[in-house]
Formats: structure tokens, sequence, C-alpha cells
């Protein structure tokens, strides 16, 4: 049920309030805080979560460890191998990968690349007979909130031809012709700038789709099948891929951008961070457009969808001042509390007999040539912790 309007406003001036207070703590130690903290973190959440709104500012630095321990199959010898994501993608003005190093018992570890996208991963092999196959990599980077001007285009450097064909392309798991090229035609109707355009894509799908709790993972990307089947539920690399497939289709360069969520939200958005220093299931996509005047542009309608479902007190209304202030911020803009792996599609895991993955961004494994399932971390087994350094 919808709350008066008088109420709404009067959450809006608290939370304003709220912030003001919230804010002056420093970065450092509001992270530490909030993970150490589930007082502070309740008592901030309610009040600062209606005024979201990512600016650039000082970088962070963070480490995430990723610590395997491949199980064995029942019933199954054989050698096995693992392929782990590593931080790769890079942006000059919000994300610097920095080192990663490892410490395995693995017979040969290796750096390998995607060739058309450049995902990077460490891919290792053990020897057969190695009863406990395990390795722990450590990886540093460096982040910060984004968010673009409209108000004020800049001097963006144009992409380059070779980059405009790779991030217009169809994947095998977004096509840009048939219903999706309809459904971008019919959504961008009437508008003539890429901005508008692509505003317009971004409002629909907050409008028209919905985060499905029971999605395994963060769903498979799979566009096609999603509009098809009139059901457009699911979650990020479902929900962001059908944002990245409809601008394509439109003639607007995007792509979506894989990782992991690696601290709270400094404004206090329980659903928009990391809320323990394990962050095994904290995996996000995010999705990024081009538009020229602007250059790569932050975008993140899957996440508006999760505020709608998730914040408490969970299943809010789509005028709750917390989900207005997401979704005005995540068309331009997001918060600098997260990896960005790669922005890879179609990834073949070299030495590897199984299938493509539509997008690397869980730990892979194979024994005897079955692949584990990756969206069970205790049965893999796998852990991920992400802590933040100090300067």
């Amino acid at each position: 049920m919808t709350r008066p309007a008088t109420i709404r406003r009067r959450d809006i001036l608290k939370a304003g309030a709220g912030l003001a207070a919230f804010a002056a703590l420093p970065s450092a130690l509001l992270s530490s805080a909030l993970f150490s903290s589930p007082a502070l973190a309740q008592a901030a959440g309610p009040a600062a979560a209606a005024a979201f709104a990512p600016k650039p500012g000082k970088w962070r630095d963070f480490e995430v460890v990723t610590v395997l321990d491949v199980k064995p199959v029942e019933g199954k010898g054989g050698p096995a191998q693992a392929w782990v994501p590593l931080p790769s993608y890079s942006a000059a003005d919000w994300f610097r990968p920095g080192e990663s190093t490892w410490k395995t018992n693995a017979a040969t570890a290796q750096v390998v690349k995607d060739p058309h996208y450049g995902a990077q991963m460490l891919h290792l092999t053990w020897a057969e007979g190695e009863a406990k196959p395990s390795v722990e990599i450590t990886s540093r980077f460096s982040t910060r909130d984004r968010a673009t001007d409209f108000s004020a285009p800049g001097n963006a450097a144009p992409l380059s031809a070779q980059e405009r064909t790779l991030f217009l392309a169809p994947t095998d798991l977004i096509p840009t012709d048939g219903i999706v090229k309809a459904t971008a035609d019919t959504i961008t109707a009437g508008k003539t700038s890429d901005v508008e355009k692509s505003r317009a894509i971004y409002e629909w799908v907050v409008e028209n789709t919905y985060r499905n709790a029971a999605t395994r993972g963060c769903g498979t990307g799979d566009v096609g099948s999603l509009l098809a089947s009139g059901n457009l539920g699911g979650k990020c690399a479902d929900l962001n891929a059908l944002f990245v497939g409809l601008n394509r289709a439109a003639g607007i360069p995007a792509r979506d951008l894989y990782g992991i969520r690696v601290a709270p939200s400094a404004f206090g958005y329980k659903s928009l961070g990391a809320n323990s220093p394990t962050i095994s299931k904290a995996q996000h996509c995010r999705a990024e457009v081009w538009l020229d005047g602007f250059g790569w542009v932050a975008t993140d309608p899957a996440d508006v969808r999760k505020v709608v479902l998730e914040e408490p007190p969970g299943k809010n209304a789509m005028d709750d001042a917390k989900v207005l202030a997401a979704r005005k911020a995540l068309f331009g803009s997001w918060e600098g509390n997260w990896l960005a792996y790669n922005d890879g599609h179609d990834i073949a895991l070299p030495g590897s007999s199984g299938p493509k993955l539509g997008f690397l961004m869980y730990p892979q494994a194979e024994v005897a040539s079955l692949r584990h399932d990756c969206l069970d971390p205790d049965a893999f087994a796998y852990a991920i912790t992400a802590s933040e350094v100090a300067a």
C-alpha cells in the first residue's frame, strides 16, 4: 500500500538530516565501522539512503583474497584444473587494477587472456593424484565513485572503430535483432539523441522488469529468451544484459562489466554493498553505455530493482524515497565499493573441453573434465574475502 505523500516528504527531510551527520565520518572509518558494527549500519541505513548520490572523490584501495580448495568428484578420478577471474579491467577515472599474487600446490599456474575482450584469469592445473588441489590468490586494486554531469558535455575521445564494432555486436546470449531490435525500436521511438534513447531504455527496464529472488547466482544473461518469455524477472546478469542488448540494438555502444561488491554502501543502502568481509556470494555486474560527448557512462537498472525488492524493510514501492534516489543516480553514476573483473562475453576456458561461459565472474574448476557448480562456493569449495587497505 502506498504511503501518504506527507509521510514520504517527512522521510526525505529526515534522510537529508541523517546523511549530513553520517557523511561527516572519514571514509576509512566509515567503511570499517560498517563492517564491524551492525548497530551503526542499521542506524545509518534508513537515514542516509534517500540521499544516494555518488560523486567522484578520494580513491580507495582494496585487497581481495580468493581461496580455492577444489573438491574431488565422487567416484571420479583424474586431474583438476581451475580458472579464476583477475581484475583486468582498467578505467583512468575510476578503476585501477593492481598486482595479483598467488600461493598454490598446482603443477602450473599461468595468467591467460581472452583474445576478444582481454579478460584475464589465472589458469591452474594440478598433477593427477594431487589429494588437495588448492590456491590462494591476492589481488589489489583502487577505485572511487563516478558520476556524469549531463548538463556539461565534455571532450571524451571517440571510440575507435574496433571498439564501436565490438560493443555494438551481438553475443551468444545478447542478440541485437528480432525481438530485441523490435523492443528497442518501440522504446526509443521519437527520441533523437543517444542520451534520450539510452535513458528511455533505462527507464523502460526499471519499469518493466523485476528482481526474482529465486534466480540462481546473478542469472544467465540470456536476453532473447528473457524477452520471448514475457516474464522479465531475473538478477543483475539478466536485467543489465537486457539494458545492454537494447542499447546495442538501438545503435548505442554498451557493455556489461562483471565484478563483485567489496564494501558496504557509504550511503547506507544495505542492498547495494557487501555487508561482511566474506564476499563469496557478492558477485554483481554493472553496465555502461557510450554517449557522444560524455564517453562511457555508468548505469545499473538492475540495482534499482534490487533496492525495490531487498532494501529494508523490503518490497518497497516505486515511489519510496530510497527507490527514487537510486533510480535517479544509477543512470550516470555508481558507488566505488565494487571490483570490476572484465567486460567479456562468450569466454572459452583454455584447456577445457566444456562449453563456453556467457561471462566470467565466478571461479571455475573441473575435475576429470567435470565442471564444478560455480554458484555453490561451499561445495566447490571457494571463499572470497575483501578488506580496505589504508593509504
